[in-house]
């Protein structure tokens, strides 16, 4: 089949075979002509350049970053706690916002018009992107909020979210991931401090453009933004890395940066880009009626920053339910520091029980230990998931779910039962509960 029979054929499952998406409010309405997508509350009509598989709006609403205990919110929680404490606002508040729950569905002209990115960008290609129709997109970077931001009057803020790439899917790819974008603006007062002439001081003037300067900025308020953008994001990477951590800027290229930056690590004996970093341009500032500021702006994803702080080995690990997963983040300081341990690659079996508890004399531990001397290496995790307390009898009644998972061979469900029947049998004799 050709790339553009793979391409049609796509298409027309996707308008007219999916009729709900996995986890999410997401939908297509089957109606007359044109078909339409309805995405958290919001509806799109769809046309010739509507590229969303039914995959990827499945990932759309999972906000794995807004989801407690797992790694990307712990990531993010890290670095939202860094700011906070670096900046501070004259009345002693945290200086800059969290915004990190807004409509990953943008307009072009907020992902690409508003970064300045040319109209024949290969960036806007859409074979990298996936378009809701020819005006809207599923966001390819936190970025596309940026403007918006701004003209809201919000000069320090982070913003942070689901993206949207069409990428291969491999140990470090994936066409969904997670950015944070952080946005810092400055008047001339925050440049040069309070001075008895302040018209001596001028964050610009009219000179020809270089590598090091946009042609509209002072030196010297370049040079005081670059030194807070680069102290800033140093502070970050030893907050999660070490003091010690090496680190090297390596001159980079953005439409919507000038100068731009990447910060390498040597993590593991190898240089890892970490993110992307500028001075804002000032057109982007003007257009977004702040012109008489100026400021930096960078851009980091979380997985990658997540995959090197816990060695995650894997991407597509992130969007993963085993709790065999997931229960290794399952902290409440995110400033924890783990080493993910491999789990094994057969499947899990979870079986609950629930039992009333003894009037006195009980504790989960003693449950725990239970379990694990009769199911051994077979079981994986044990936990408490619900507590009930019955109004008239006065009797509490706890429900466990037990997961099992061998690592060397799959179990059939009939050696759980087996084990689990046990475990319910000692309970009851050991422990003095009455299985529900």
């Amino acid at each position: 089949m050709t790339v553009i029979g793979r391409y049609v054929f796509q298409r027309h499952w996707c308008l007219t075979r999916l009729k709900t998406c996995l986890h999410t409010p997401c939908r297509l309405i089957s109606s007359t002509e044109p078909e339409k997508i309805l995405m958290s509350g919001k509806e799109y009509k769809t046309d010739y350049m509507t590229n969303i598989t039914p995959r990827i709006l499945s990932y759309v609403g999972r906000n794995l970053h807004l989801q407690k205990y797992h790694p990307l919110n712990h990531i993010q929680q890290v670095i939202i706690n860094y700011m906070y404490s670096r900046y501070i606002s004259p009345r002693g508040n945290p200086l800059f916002s969290v915004h990190n729950q807004l409509h990953p569905v943008v307009s072009m002209q907020e992902n690409f018009d508003s970064l300045l990115v040319p109209k024949d960008h290969v960036s806007r290609k859409k074979s990298d992107n996936y378009y809701v129709n020819e005006k809207y997109l599923l966001r390819a970077h936190t970025s596309a909020h940026q403007c918006g931001m701004i003209k809201m009057g919000f000069d320090n803020f982070l913003v942070v979210g689901d993206v949207y790439r069409r990428d291969e899917i491999d140990a470090s790819h994936y066409p969904v991931f997670h950015q944070m974008e952080g946005v810092r603006l400055c008047t001339r007062k925050e440049i040069f401090g309070q001075h008895q002439n302040m018209d001596d001081f001028s964050l610009f003037e009219n000179v020809e453009r270089s590598e090091k300067r946009q042609g509209v900025h002072n030196q010297t308020a370049v040079d005081v933004l670059e030194f807070d953008l680069k102290q800033c994001l140093e502070g970050l990477a030893m907050t999660l890395f070490g003091k010690d951590v090496e680190k090297r800027w390596v001159d980079a290229y953005f439409p919507f940066t000038h100068p731009s930056w990447e910060l390498e690590l040597r993590l593991n004996d190898e240089w890892v880009e970490l993110l992307g970093c500028g001075i804002i341009e000032q057109e982007i500032l003007v257009n977004s009626s702040a012109g008489e500021k100026v400021g930096w702006a960078f851009g980091l994803g979380l997985e990658r920053w997540a995959m090197k702080f816990y060695d995650i080995p894997d991407i597509r690990l992130f969007w993963s339910n085993d709790s065999g997963f997931l229960s290794q983040f399952h902290f409440e300081d995110s400033s924890t520091r783990v080493s993910y341990k491999t789990i094994s690659q057969y499947p899990q079996c979870a079986n609950d029980i629930s039992f009333w508890l003894p009037s006195d004399g009980y504790e989960s531990a003693d449950f725990y230990d239970l379990v694990r001397s009769i199911g051994g290496n077979m079981v994986e995790q044990v936990r408490l998931i619900d507590t009930f307390t019955h109004p008239k009898k006065n009797l509490t009644s706890h429900c466990y779910r037990i997961v099992y998972r061998h690592m060397e061979y799959t179990l059939t469900q009939e050696e759980v039962n087996n084990v689990h029947k046990q475990i319910e049998e000692k309970a009851s004799e050991i422990l003095k509960v009455v299985i529900r």
